[in-house]
């Protein structure tokens, strides 16, 4: 919908299609009753129409219900952003400031969001291109060349991706295992790991699986925000049943400092 073009017009007005509340009467959202049109709907289905203003099927919501619970709902502390979730709890701060932080943090370049979207990136930029006939291999080259590294490519610590076989296993039963970006994905991987020995991780898997439901890259970026909050919240709440401060502590007599030695300041 094309809105106001100044400031002014804007003035004690927004035009907008996404929805509004009238107090004591209903819901709009998205241009549905929220309460009658919508009412059947579930969270992650609401959430995915929402972002991408379309009604997806059962089959589909199963989908990405599955890629949240398969490959981000981990309650290990030591992740990243579980870390900064345990570290709230620890020090007695609210679930809300814990989980906010946490999800913010979950933009990493190397492990978090940005390289789901770099994947989704990469696959739409490719895609038209290999349909032309234009050689895989020298898409790749090229943008290793210009990047230094593809998206979903590659994994601290281990090669393989434990969630990648249950997720696809997941896509398999719901019909999406064989969808053309999918098949790119794993047809990349098959290059990279002969040329390169990188393997695939699971968010190259996610925004291929995405891509194949017809996700642009800020529908799916706007998808994945959240999806690491599944494992937040248990550890959170580990840590701030245990007693204040004691999520790793570190004694004083276990750094080994080499710098220079205490130094009296003057004031």
């Amino acid at each position: 919908m094309q809105g106001p073009k100044t400031l002014l017009e804007y003035e004690d007005n927004w035009v907008t299609a996404m929805g509004a509340w009238f107090p004591g009467e209903r819901v709009v959202f998205r241009g549905k009753d929220l309460f009658h049109e919508l009412k059947d709907l579930g969270w992650m289905a609401l959430l995915l129409y929402g972002i991408t203003g379309r009604i997806l099927s059962e089959k589909q919501v199963k989908l990405f219900e599955g890629l949240w619970k398969f490959s981000t709902s981990y309650p290990d502390p030591r992740l990243w952003n579980n870390r900064i979730a345990a570290l709230a709890g620890t020090t007695r701060s609210t679930a809300a400031l814990a989980i906010g932080a946490a999800t913010a943090v979950s933009e990493a370049s190397i492990y978090g969001n940005r390289i789901m979207h770099r994947a989704m990136d990469f696959f739409l930029r490719i895609k038209p291109q290999v349909d032309k006939g234009v050689d895989l291999v020298k898409l790749i080259e090229a943008e290793i060349k210009q990047y230094k590294i593809i998206g979903g490519y590659g994994r601290p610590i281990i090669h393989q991706d434990e969630r990648i076989e249950p997720v696809m296993a997941l896509a398999k039963k719901l019909g999406f295992a064989d969808g053309s970006y999918i098949k790119l994905a794993f047809a990349v991987e098959e290059i990279l790991s002969k040329e390169r020995g990188l393997r695939m991780n699971i968010g190259a898997v996610l925004a291929a699986l995405a891509a194949d439901q017809g996700f642009s890259r800020y529908e799916f970026y706007q998808y994945i925000i959240l999806c690491f909050s599944g494992g937040m919240f248990p550890c959170y709440i580990d840590t701030q049943a245990k007693p204040e401060g004691s999520f790793f502590p570190l004694r004083c007599d276990k750094i080994q400092y080499e710098g220079k030695k205490r130094r009296i300041w003057n004031t």
